[in-house]
């Protein structure tokens, strides 16, 4: 009887981008994570404390979220912050695009326009630059109504920041790439746009992903110029009512924000699985 030798079956090499902790190390990780659960737990209980000695727990107070102009107030604000919130991403990302594009130019005279663009917005507050939008276009005879002063401020702004994760996601793809594809005739513009673009994103999503998400809460500085957005609405709400009700009102605004930005981050990780 012949015996054959049987080789052991493969295994994948198994890539580990930090260092595993050991039984000590994850045991400090358990002991800081309930401690840190429990600080939060004691700051929560102090300030349902703080809360209920001056009266803000009385279910006759937090009653007023049923009230029907209320809630049809709220809804109002949602609809124009979503609105507002999808032109100025749609913007953000096409000018974003063009600004990388330009950016990684042959032309050092385009690349070095388009560099102190990105820097000049950039560095300018958002703020500043929505009141520049909205009171300094009037002076050339320009009126620019509240929503497209909003979406254009948080558009110029956000744009030269899109510009940059572009730019940075494209740049860290192998050269071979762009090389080979110039090598059989495909133009720099087909190299971006087919071969660089589709394949950068996938690297950006996390960082686009998170620039979406504070698209959606910059339309909150609305409030400055008379846009009634989400926020607005629960300020106006809050004027009508009352003081009293401020804190019911606000919580609500911020329950949706929150649930607004965690949807779209659990959106765009199902969308990054499926491609």
């Amino acid at each position: 009887m012949t015996m054959t030798a049987t080789k052991p079956a493969a295994t994948k090499p198994t890539i580990a981008m930090y260092d595993v902790l050991g039984p000590q190390g994850q045991r400090k990780v358990r002991n800081a994570t309930w401690v840190g659960a429990a600080v939060v737990a004691i700051i929560v209980a102090l300030g349902l404390y703080q809360l209920g000695s001056h009266g803000q727990l009385s279910p006759d107070l937090w009653s007023v979220l049923l009230d029907r102009d209320l809630m049809r107030s709220v809804l109002k604000g949602l609809l124009a912050t979503i609105q507002c919130a999808i032109v100025s991403i749609v913007l953000s990302v096409v000018f974003g695009m063009i600004l990388a594009a330009m950016r990684m130019s042959d032309s050092r005279l385009l690349r070095g326009v388009v560099r102190v663009w990105v820097e000049i917005f950039r560095g300018l507050p958002l703020l500043v630059l929505i009141f520049f939008i909205f009171l300094g276009a009037p002076q050339f005879g320009i009126i620019v109504p509240t929503f497209w002063a909003l979406a254009l401020g948080i558009s110029l702004y956000n744009s030269a920041v899109m510009s940059e994760i572009f730019r940075a996601g494209i740049a860290s793809l192998p050269r071979g790439q762009a090389e080979a594809a110039a090598a059989i005739g495909m133009r720099k513009t087909q190299i971006f746009r087919i071969i660089l673009l589709p394949q950068g994103i996938r690297i950006m999503l996390p960082a686009l992903i998170s620039q979406v998400v504070t698209i959606v809460k910059e339309t909150s500085l609305g409030f400055v110029i008379g846009y009634t957005e989400l926020l607005r609405s629960g300020r106006v709400a809050v004027e009508y009512l009352g003081g009293q009700y401020a804190i019911p009102v606000y919580v609500l605004i911020a329950i949706i924000y929150l649930l607004m930005n965690v949807g779209l981050s659990k959106l765009a990780r199902r969308i990054d699985a499926r491609s």
